[in-house]
Protein backbone atom coordinates (compact mmCIF):
# COMPACT_ATOMS: atom_id res chain seq x y z
CA UNK A 1 0.00 0.00 0.00
CA UNK A 2 1.62 3.64 -1.11
CA UNK A 3 0.64 5.98 0.72
CA UNK A 4 0.90 10.10 -0.32
CA UNK A 5 0.27 13.38 1.74
CA UNK A 6 -2.96 13.20 3.31
CA UNK A 7 -5.78 15.53 1.65
CA UNK A 8 -5.56 17.94 4.80
CA UNK A 9 -2.20 18.94 3.62
CA UNK A 10 16.21 -7.13 6.07
CA UNK A 11 31.29 -21.23 8.04
CA UNK A 12 28.80 -18.71 7.30
CA UNK A 13 29.18 -15.08 8.60
CA UNK A 14 30.62 -14.03 5.63
CA UNK A 15 26.70 -14.84 4.35
CA UNK A 16 26.12 -11.49 5.32
CA UNK A 17 29.59 -9.58 4.70
CA UNK A 18 30.13 -9.58 1.27
CA UNK A 19 27.54 -7.76 -0.11
CA UNK A 20 25.99 -5.94 2.29
CA UNK A 21 25.35 -2.94 0.85
CA UNK A 22 27.33 0.60 1.29
CA UNK A 23 27.66 2.16 4.43
CA UNK A 24 27.72 -1.04 5.91
CA UNK A 25 28.41 -1.04 9.75
CA UNK A 26 27.11 2.83 10.21
CA UNK A 27 24.64 4.48 11.88
CA UNK A 28 21.29 2.55 12.71
CA UNK A 29 20.33 -0.77 11.50
CA UNK A 30 17.96 -0.69 8.76
CA UNK A 31 15.10 -3.05 9.03
CA UNK A 32 13.48 -5.65 6.94
CA UNK A 33 11.05 -7.14 9.23
CA UNK A 34 7.38 -8.01 7.87
CA UNK A 35 4.62 -10.04 9.17
CA UNK A 36 1.71 -10.93 7.51
CA UNK A 37 -1.82 -9.57 7.75
CA UNK A 38 -3.76 -11.04 5.62
CA UNK A 39 -3.58 -14.36 7.07
CA UNK A 40 -5.81 -16.34 9.59
CA UNK A 41 -5.25 -15.34 13.16
CA UNK A 42 -2.80 -18.06 15.44
CA UNK A 43 -4.60 -19.36 17.75
CA UNK A 44 -5.06 -16.71 20.21
CA UNK A 45 -6.58 -18.26 23.54
CA UNK A 46 -4.32 -21.19 25.62
CA UNK A 47 -5.98 -24.43 25.04
CA UNK A 48 -6.85 -26.86 27.93
CA UNK A 49 -4.49 -29.38 28.42
CA UNK A 50 -5.98 -32.77 27.52
CA UNK A 51 -6.20 -35.49 30.17
CA UNK A 52 -2.69 -37.21 29.89
CA UNK A 53 -0.93 -40.01 31.35
CA UNK A 54 2.64 -40.75 32.03
CA UNK A 55 5.41 -38.30 31.58
CA UNK A 56 3.27 -34.78 31.14
CA UNK A 57 0.63 -36.08 33.98
CA UNK A 58 3.48 -36.48 36.65
CA UNK A 59 4.32 -32.76 36.14
CA UNK A 60 2.63 -30.77 38.56
CA UNK A 61 2.30 -26.86 38.04
CA UNK A 62 3.86 -27.12 34.44
CA UNK A 63 3.56 -24.19 32.08
CA UNK A 64 1.04 -24.16 29.05
CA UNK A 65 2.74 -24.83 25.89
CA UNK A 66 1.75 -21.83 24.58
CA UNK A 67 3.41 -20.26 27.06
CA UNK A 68 6.94 -21.59 25.42
CA UNK A 69 8.48 -19.36 23.39
CA UNK A 70 8.86 -20.76 20.17
CA UNK A 71 10.83 -19.66 16.89
CA UNK A 72 11.21 -21.44 14.02
CA UNK A 73 14.68 -19.72 11.51
CA UNK A 74 14.08 -20.64 8.48
CA UNK A 75 14.72 -19.03 4.42
CA UNK A 76 17.50 -18.90 1.36
CA UNK A 77 20.78 -20.42 2.01
CA UNK A 78 23.20 -17.28 2.56
CA UNK A 79 20.74 -15.11 3.77
CA UNK A 80 22.29 -15.13 7.48
CA UNK A 81 20.71 -17.82 9.12
CA UNK A 82 23.89 -18.48 11.31
CA UNK A 83 23.90 -14.79 12.39
CA UNK A 84 20.44 -15.01 13.61
CA UNK A 85 20.63 -18.17 14.88
CA UNK A 86 23.97 -16.35 17.39
CA UNK A 87 21.43 -13.12 18.01
CA UNK A 88 19.13 -15.26 19.67
CA UNK A 89 21.62 -17.18 21.80
CA UNK A 90 22.50 -13.39 22.63
CA UNK A 91 19.11 -12.81 24.04
CA UNK A 92 18.52 -16.08 25.62
CA UNK A 93 17.20 -19.01 23.65
CA UNK A 94 18.33 -22.35 23.67
CA UNK A 95 19.23 -22.87 19.68
CA UNK A 96 18.86 -25.93 17.75
CA UNK A 97 20.59 -25.69 14.00
CA UNK A 98 20.05 -27.67 11.42
CA UNK A 99 16.85 -29.61 12.59
CA UNK A 100 15.21 -31.96 10.49
CA UNK A 101 11.28 -30.99 10.05
CA UNK A 102 9.68 -34.10 11.29
CA UNK A 103 11.51 -33.49 14.85
CA UNK A 104 10.54 -29.93 15.41
CA UNK A 105 7.31 -31.17 17.58
CA UNK A 106 9.39 -33.42 19.80
CA UNK A 107 11.94 -30.80 20.30
CA UNK A 108 8.95 -28.39 21.06
CA UNK A 109 7.67 -30.97 23.32
CA UNK A 110 11.13 -31.28 25.15
CA UNK A 111 11.21 -27.59 25.59
CA UNK A 112 8.34 -27.19 26.58
CA UNK A 113 9.07 -30.07 29.49
CA UNK A 114 11.84 -28.91 30.57
CA UNK A 115 10.79 -25.61 30.95
CA UNK A 116 13.59 -23.19 32.74
CA UNK A 117 15.95 -21.83 30.20
CA UNK A 118 14.19 -23.81 27.58
CA UNK A 119 11.22 -21.99 27.69
CA UNK A 120 12.64 -20.08 24.82
CA UNK A 121 14.08 -22.09 22.25
CA UNK A 122 14.84 -21.43 18.38
CA UNK A 123 14.81 -23.90 15.91
CA UNK A 124 16.98 -23.34 12.66
CA UNK A 125 16.09 -24.72 9.62
CA UNK A 126 18.10 -25.23 6.41
CA UNK A 127 17.71 -26.79 2.89
CA UNK A 128 19.45 -29.79 3.98
CA UNK A 129 16.33 -30.57 6.08
CA UNK A 130 14.37 -30.85 3.99
CA UNK A 131 16.26 -34.11 2.47
CA UNK A 132 14.21 -35.66 5.63
CA UNK A 133 10.73 -33.70 5.08
CA UNK A 134 9.86 -31.40 2.77
CA UNK A 135 6.54 -30.02 4.88
CA UNK A 136 7.54 -27.05 7.11
CA UNK A 137 3.82 -25.98 6.42
CA UNK A 138 2.66 -29.16 7.61
CA UNK A 139 5.12 -29.20 10.92
CA UNK A 140 4.08 -25.84 11.75
CA UNK A 141 0.89 -26.59 11.81
CA UNK A 142 1.32 -29.76 14.27
CA UNK A 143 3.12 -27.35 16.28
CA UNK A 144 -0.24 -25.21 16.77
CA UNK A 145 -2.47 -27.88 16.77
CA UNK A 146 -0.60 -29.10 20.06
CA UNK A 147 -0.79 -25.92 21.80
CA UNK A 148 2.54 -24.03 20.75
CA UNK A 149 2.72 -20.45 19.12
CA UNK A 150 5.40 -20.97 17.20
CA UNK A 151 6.94 -17.53 15.21
CA UNK A 152 8.38 -18.47 11.89
CA UNK A 153 11.52 -15.74 10.75
CA UNK A 154 11.94 -16.13 7.54
CA UNK A 155 15.47 -14.96 5.82
CA UNK A 156 15.49 -13.86 2.30
CA UNK A 157 17.78 -11.71 0.08
CA UNK A 158 18.29 -10.22 -3.52
CA UNK A 159 19.89 -13.06 -6.30
CA UNK A 160 22.63 -10.75 -7.24
CA UNK A 161 23.58 -10.43 -3.38
CA UNK A 162 23.44 -14.17 -2.63
CA UNK A 163 25.64 -14.85 -5.65
CA UNK A 164 28.22 -12.12 -4.54
CA UNK A 165 27.99 -13.94 -0.93
CA UNK A 166 28.63 -17.42 -2.41
CA UNK A 167 31.48 -16.19 -4.61
CA UNK A 168 33.58 -14.33 -1.61
CA UNK A 169 33.38 -17.48 0.19
CA UNK A 170 34.29 -19.41 -2.87
CA UNK A 171 31.33 -21.63 -2.03
CA UNK A 172 28.74 -23.58 -3.77
CA UNK A 173 25.03 -23.57 -2.96
CA UNK A 174 23.58 -27.15 -1.77
CA UNK A 175 21.38 -27.35 -4.32
CA UNK A 176 23.59 -26.58 -7.50
CA UNK A 177 24.60 -29.69 -8.42
CA UNK A 178 26.37 -29.44 -11.90
CA UNK A 179 24.86 -26.80 -12.82
CA UNK A 180 25.36 -22.71 -12.06
CA UNK A 181 25.00 -21.14 -8.74
CA UNK A 182 22.12 -19.12 -9.71
CA UNK A 183 20.01 -22.23 -10.47
CA UNK A 184 20.69 -23.49 -7.17
CA UNK A 185 19.35 -20.38 -5.93
CA UNK A 186 16.20 -20.30 -8.38
CA UNK A 187 15.47 -24.09 -7.20
CA UNK A 188 15.85 -23.46 -3.05
CA UNK A 189 13.13 -20.20 -3.91
CA UNK A 190 11.06 -22.73 -5.23
CA UNK A 191 11.15 -25.28 -2.38
CA UNK A 192 10.77 -22.20 0.08
CA UNK A 193 7.78 -20.30 -1.92
CA UNK A 194 5.41 -21.70 0.63
CA UNK A 195 7.16 -21.45 3.39
CA UNK A 196 8.14 -17.60 2.73
CA UNK A 197 4.34 -16.50 1.78
CA UNK A 198 3.36 -17.96 6.13
CA UNK A 199 6.29 -16.00 7.45
CA UNK A 200 4.97 -14.75 10.28
CA UNK A 201 8.23 -12.30 9.55
CA UNK A 202 10.32 -11.23 6.63
CA UNK A 203 13.39 -9.78 6.81
CA UNK A 204 15.11 -8.71 4.01
CA UNK A 205 19.17 -9.01 4.37
CA UNK A 206 20.29 -7.11 1.09
CA UNK A 207 21.07 -4.40 2.50
CA UNK A 208 21.92 -5.35 5.99
CA UNK A 209 25.87 -6.35 7.49
CA UNK A 210 26.21 -8.76 10.19
CA UNK A 211 25.69 -6.16 12.72
CA UNK A 212 22.72 -4.77 11.28
CA UNK A 213 21.05 -8.36 11.65
CA UNK A 214 21.98 -9.45 15.07
CA UNK A 215 21.19 -6.00 16.19
CA UNK A 216 17.61 -6.27 14.33
CA UNK A 217 17.13 -9.70 16.01
CA UNK A 218 17.73 -8.82 19.48
CA UNK A 219 15.48 -5.81 19.34
CA UNK A 220 12.84 -8.40 17.98
CA UNK A 221 13.24 -10.90 20.47
CA UNK A 222 15.17 -9.78 23.60
CA UNK A 223 12.26 -7.70 24.96
CA UNK A 224 10.01 -9.02 27.54
CA UNK A 225 7.34 -7.53 25.18
CA UNK A 226 8.12 -9.70 22.53
CA UNK A 227 4.43 -10.20 21.55
CA UNK A 228 3.64 -7.12 21.30
CA UNK A 229 2.72 -5.29 18.35
CA UNK A 230 6.06 -3.48 17.38
CA UNK A 231 6.25 -0.23 14.64
CA UNK A 232 9.51 -0.47 12.63
CA UNK A 233 9.33 3.23 10.72
CA UNK A 234 11.95 2.86 7.87
CA UNK A 235 13.35 5.41 5.86
CA UNK A 236 14.25 4.70 2.49
CA UNK A 237 15.37 6.82 -1.06
CA UNK A 238 12.66 5.76 -3.94
CA UNK A 239 15.93 5.94 -6.15
CA UNK A 240 17.25 2.50 -4.44
CA UNK A 241 13.88 1.20 -5.20
CA UNK A 242 10.66 0.43 -2.26
CA UNK A 243 11.42 -2.01 0.63
CA UNK A 244 9.60 -5.25 -0.35
CA UNK A 245 8.91 -5.91 3.21
CA UNK A 246 7.30 -2.78 3.91
CA UNK A 247 3.58 -2.70 5.00
CA UNK A 248 2.63 0.88 3.90
CA UNK A 249 4.51 3.07 2.12
CA UNK A 250 4.48 6.76 2.63
CA UNK A 251 5.83 9.52 0.11
CA UNK A 252 7.64 12.34 1.07
CA UNK A 253 8.19 13.86 -1.84
CA UNK A 254 5.91 16.40 -1.85
CA UNK A 255 8.51 18.46 0.80
CA UNK A 256 10.77 20.91 -0.39
CA UNK A 257 14.54 19.10 -0.59
CA UNK A 258 16.99 19.92 2.09
CA UNK A 259 19.01 18.77 -0.78
CA UNK A 260 19.28 21.99 -2.68
CA UNK A 261 19.59 24.20 0.55
CA UNK A 262 24.16 24.44 -0.07
CA UNK A 263 24.18 24.66 3.83
CA UNK A 264 22.03 21.46 4.45
CA UNK A 265 23.43 19.62 1.67
CA UNK A 266 25.78 17.35 3.95
CA UNK A 267 23.62 17.08 6.80
CA UNK A 268 21.42 14.04 7.12
CA UNK A 269 17.57 14.10 8.83
CA UNK A 270 19.00 13.40 12.11
CA UNK A 271 20.62 16.42 12.70
CA UNK A 272 18.46 19.22 13.94
CA UNK A 273 19.02 21.72 11.55
CA UNK A 274 17.54 19.65 8.73
CA UNK A 275 14.92 18.14 11.10
CA UNK A 276 13.97 21.56 11.59
CA UNK A 277 13.54 22.47 7.81
CA UNK A 278 11.75 19.71 6.78
CA UNK A 279 9.07 19.60 9.71
CA UNK A 280 8.35 23.13 9.36
CA UNK A 281 7.51 23.26 6.10
CA UNK A 282 3.40 23.48 5.22
CA UNK A 283 1.69 20.44 5.14
CA UNK A 284 4.91 18.52 7.11
CA UNK A 285 3.34 18.87 10.42
CA UNK A 286 -0.19 17.07 9.27
CA UNK A 287 1.24 14.28 7.17
CA UNK A 288 2.87 12.97 10.39
CA UNK A 289 0.19 13.22 12.46
CA UNK A 290 -2.29 12.17 9.76
CA UNK A 291 -0.49 8.58 9.74
CA UNK A 292 0.39 8.77 13.40
CA UNK A 293 -3.34 8.42 14.01
CA UNK A 294 -3.87 5.67 11.05
CA UNK A 295 -1.24 3.52 12.45
CA UNK A 296 -2.32 4.01 16.41
CA UNK A 297 -5.95 3.13 15.51
CA UNK A 298 -5.39 0.43 13.82
CA UNK A 299 -2.75 -1.43 15.56
CA UNK A 300 -5.10 -2.75 18.35
CA UNK A 301 -6.65 -4.60 14.76
CA UNK A 302 -3.17 -5.71 14.04
CA UNK A 303 -2.81 -7.30 17.44
CA UNK A 304 -5.99 -9.36 17.72
CA UNK A 305 -4.77 -10.32 14.35
CA UNK A 306 -2.03 -11.63 15.31
CA UNK A 307 0.25 -9.64 13.97
CA UNK A 308 3.22 -8.80 15.53
CA UNK A 309 5.61 -6.58 13.12
CA UNK A 310 4.57 -3.48 11.66
CA UNK A 311 7.22 -1.40 8.57
CA UNK A 312 6.07 1.52 7.80
CA UNK A 313 8.45 3.09 5.18
CA UNK A 314 8.77 6.90 4.60
CA UNK A 315 10.49 7.64 1.27
CA UNK A 316 12.37 10.55 -0.11
CA UNK A 317 14.80 10.79 -3.46
CA UNK A 318 17.95 9.71 -1.54
CA UNK A 319 16.61 8.72 2.05
CA UNK A 320 18.97 11.42 3.67
CA UNK A 321 17.06 14.26 4.73
CA UNK A 322 13.22 14.22 4.55
CA UNK A 323 12.16 10.30 4.93
CA UNK A 324 14.81 10.23 7.82
CA UNK A 325 13.52 13.97 9.67
CA UNK A 326 9.78 12.33 9.07
CA UNK A 327 10.75 8.72 10.21
CA UNK A 328 12.02 9.87 13.20
CA UNK A 329 9.13 12.08 14.28
CA UNK A 330 6.61 9.58 13.39
CA UNK A 331 8.37 7.41 15.64
CA UNK A 332 8.39 9.97 18.29
CA UNK A 333 4.89 10.24 17.81
CA UNK A 334 3.87 6.89 18.27
CA UNK A 335 5.69 6.17 21.55
CA UNK A 336 3.86 9.19 22.47
CA UNK A 337 0.66 7.37 22.09
CA UNK A 338 2.03 3.90 23.93
CA UNK A 339 3.06 2.10 20.51
CA UNK A 340 6.80 0.09 20.78
CA UNK A 341 7.91 2.37 17.97
CA UNK A 342 11.93 3.36 16.41
CA UNK A 343 12.96 4.56 13.34
CA UNK A 344 15.66 2.92 10.98
CA UNK A 345 17.50 4.34 7.83
CA UNK A 346 17.67 1.77 5.14
CA UNK A 347 19.77 4.01 2.81
CA UNK A 348 21.40 6.79 5.12
CA UNK A 349 24.90 6.71 3.47
CA UNK A 350 24.66 5.62 0.52
CA UNK A 351 24.90 8.50 -1.59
Amino acid sequence: MTLGPPSTEPGADAELVAGAGPGAGAGPAPSGDQSRADRPASVGQKRTRPQTHGTEAAEPGAAERSDTNLVVVTGVSGGGRSTVARALENVGYYVVDNLPQALMLDMAELAHRAGGTARHTAMVLDVRSRAFSTDLSGAIRALKERGFHPRVVFLDADDEVLIRRFESVRRSHPLQGDGRLADGIAAERKLLAEAREEADVLIDTSHLNVNQLRARIEELFGGEDARRLRVTVLSFGFKYGLPPDADFVLDARFLPNPYWVPELREHTGREASVSRYVLGQRGASTFVETYARLISATAPGFEREGKRYLTVAVGCTGGKHRSVAIAEELARRLRGVRLSAHAQHRDLGRE
